[in-house]
């Protein structure tokens, strides 16, 4: 009995009903600009938020997203420098080429993050905790012992790291460029296509890269990213080598697949051959294309809404899934590519404008053809 009591003892004041404090073991694993989906699923954001959810998370761990350029206007380095500076600013490992001599120049022109509400609203909050001599309130003083009364400092200080807590998709200002202490970081590494004859410096710069990320069961998700600007240019050395540009993606893949890194190719697919560009789609794990709008096209005008602010299109080709055979269907594949203040990128489903003498169901039609309906059948 007096065993019995002992043992009894240790769960007095707890009921079975108590909440059990869940571990953060399991988000501890997860580093910053990661989030687990679906089937074992882990993502990274794109850089633009309506992208992330039109993907259903952003882009896959261990896969290649493909983006096909337009001839008419570089809008697809708008998803390129996007892609790039939310891995800056989470501090991921970054490995960028392109058909440049010094592509490390290219980092000055990545966009920064939007100054965040949030952070605004609370440094208000706590500013008007404090007196005009600075001292603290004695009511702002009550209020945060109640908070530790009541949740206790455990819960108060998973507040305030959730508080803290970096978001997984930013909104960047593309009028303003990243600080360049971000951009001095010794994860950045730039490799030049331009000069090269062949592609075997950029593939063994990228298996160096990918051979420092694999991917390890139970270990921590610590996420690179890869970016290629232009793969096929002109100015590159390699540009008439086609089976060997195919050779590299495939091995570029196949070398993703097994690590936590994101590769992102853009590619002028107006130069290759139909042959070759339905291979290059084939190798593509999710696929988009950019397209520009004209500046002045009153047809399409018409046709649209809100044409005034709108940039391009972005097309969803491909889409790219894990451990899972169900085909993911959007409900729109075609998307407007807007600027919202004429600084950040947003995505939003066409909508047709109202044509005139559309806008409410044609009774003298249904009146005409009910009539001669009444009269004589209908000859189609």
């Amino acid at each position: 009995m007096a065993a019995a009591g002992a043992s009894g003892g240790q769960t007095i004041g707890r009921s079975s009903f108590s909440r059990v404090a869940v571990s953060t073991a399991a988000s501890s694993s997860t580093s910053a600009g990661v989030k687990l989906g679906p089937n074992g699923a882990a993502f990274v954001s794109s850089g633009i938020p309506d992208l992330d959810r039109i993907l259903g998370g952003g882009f896959l761990l261990g896969s290649v997203v493909m983006v096909m350029e337009d001839s008419d206007a570089p809008h697809h380095l708008l998803l390129l420098r996007s892609f790039m500076a939310q891995g800056v600013v989470h501090k991921q490992p970054l490995l960028f080429a392109g058909p440049m001599k010094e592509p490390r120049l290219f980092l000055g022109t990545l966009p920064a993050p939007v100054a965040s509400s949030k952070e605004d609203g609370r440094q208000r909050v706590m500013g008007a905790g404090t007196s005009s001599d600075g001292r603290t309130s004695d009511e702002a003083l009550r209020i945060a012992w109640q908070y530790k009364k009541y949740f206790g400092e455990d819960k108060t200080s998973h507040a305030e790291h959730k508080n803290n807590k970096q978001e997984f998709s930013n909104d960047f200002d593309l009028r303003k460029s990243l600080e360049r202490h971000l951009l001095n970081s010794q994860n950045i590494e730039c490799v030049s296509t331009q000069d090269g004859d062949t592609l075997g410096e950029l593939q063994d710069r990228c298996s160096t890269f990918l051979s420092k990320h694999l991917r390890k069961d139970g270990g921590n998700l610590n996420a690179g990213r890869i970016a290629i600007q232009s793969l096929c240019a002109p100015q590159c050395g390699y540009f008439e080598k086609d089976w060997d540009m195919v050779s590299f993606i495939r091995s570029l893949k196949a070398m993703v697949r097994s690590s936590n890194v994101v590769a992102v190719i853009t590619f002028p697919n107006a130069i290759l051959s139909n042959s070759f560009c339905k291979r290059w789609h084939h190798l593509a794990d999710t696929l988009l294309s950019i397209k520009a709008i004209p500046d002045e096209d009153k047809d399409l005008a018409k046709l649209l809404t809100g044409y005034q602010d709108m940039v391009g299109f972005l097309h969803v080709h491909k889409v790219a899934q894990t451990n899972s055979q169900v085909p993911v269907i959007l409900e729109a594949s075609t998307f407007s590519l807007k600027l919202r203040k004429r600084r950040s990128l947003v995505l939003e489903r066409l909508n047709q404008a109202p044509v005139d003498g559309s806008a409410g169901p044609s009774h003298a039609a249904s009146g005409s053809c009910s009539s001669s309906s009444q009269g004589s059948q209908l000859d189609f």
